[in-house]
C-alpha cells in the first residue's frame, strides 16, 4: 500500500515540476521581410544590377540585328558566294547562341546576387527570432507565411517583438 502512495506522489511530482509547459509563438516572415528597410534596399540594388545586365543583353541583340540586316542586304545584291554566305550565317548563328547563353547567365547571376543580398538579412532575422525564443522560453515559433499554422492566439504573434529587436 505504501508503495502505491509513494509511486503516486512521485508521479504527481514529476507531472507538476518535471514537465514544463510548452510555449508556442508565430510570425509571418513574408510580412516581416516586406517591412524591413534592409530588404527594400536589397531589392533596389538587385533591380539596378538587373538593369545593368539587361542593358548588355539588349546591346548584344542590337548588334546581332544590325549584322543580320547587313547580311540580308548583302545577300540580296547577289555579291556573296555560297561559301561567304555560309561563313556569315555561321557568324550569325554563333551570335544567336551567345545571346541565348547570356540570357541563361543573367538568370544565374540574378539568383546569385539575390542570395548574396538576402543572406545577411535572413541571418539577422533568424538571430532576432532565436533571441526572442530563448529570452521568452518559446518551445517553437512557427512561420505563418508557409501555411503551416491552422490556429493561433493573436497574443502569440511575435511580429512586433521581432521588428523591435531588429530596430524597425
Amino acid at each position: 500500500m505504501n508503495q502505491k502512495i509513494l509511486f503516486t506522489l512521485c508521479f504527481s511530482f514529476l507531472l507538476c515540476f518535471g514537465i514544463q509547459a510548452q510555449k508556442f509563438g508565430y510570425v509571418n516572415s513574408t510580412q516581416l521581410l516586406m517591412e524591413m528597410p534592409d530588404v527594400k534596399q536589397a531589392d533596389s540594388q538587385l533591380e539596378a544590377y538587373q538593369k545593368q545586365l539587361i542593358s548588355k543583353g539588349e546591346s548584344m541583340v542590337k548588334t546581332f540585328e544590325a549584322n543580320y540586316q547587313a547580311y540580308v542586304a548583302e545577300a540580296n545584291t547577289g555579291n556573296l558566294s555560297k561559301v561567304q554566305m555560309q561563313n556569315k550565317e555561321g557568324v550569325l548563328t554563333t551570335e544567336q547562341q551567345n545571346i541565348a547563353k547570356y540570357e541563361q547567365e543573367v538568370q544565374t547571376k540574378l539568383i546569385q546576387k539575390r542570395e548574396e543580398l538576402y543572406k545577411p538579412i535572413l541571418a539577422k532575422v533568424q538571430t532576432a527570432i532565436d533571441a526572442i525564443g530563448a529570452d521568452e522560453n518559446y518551445t517553437m515559433i512557427f512561420d505563418t507565411s508557409q501555411g503551416a499554422l491552422l490556429h493561433a492566439n493573436s497574443t502569440q504573434d511575435l511580429l512586433n517583438q521581432i521588428k523591435a529587436k531588429l530596430g524597425i
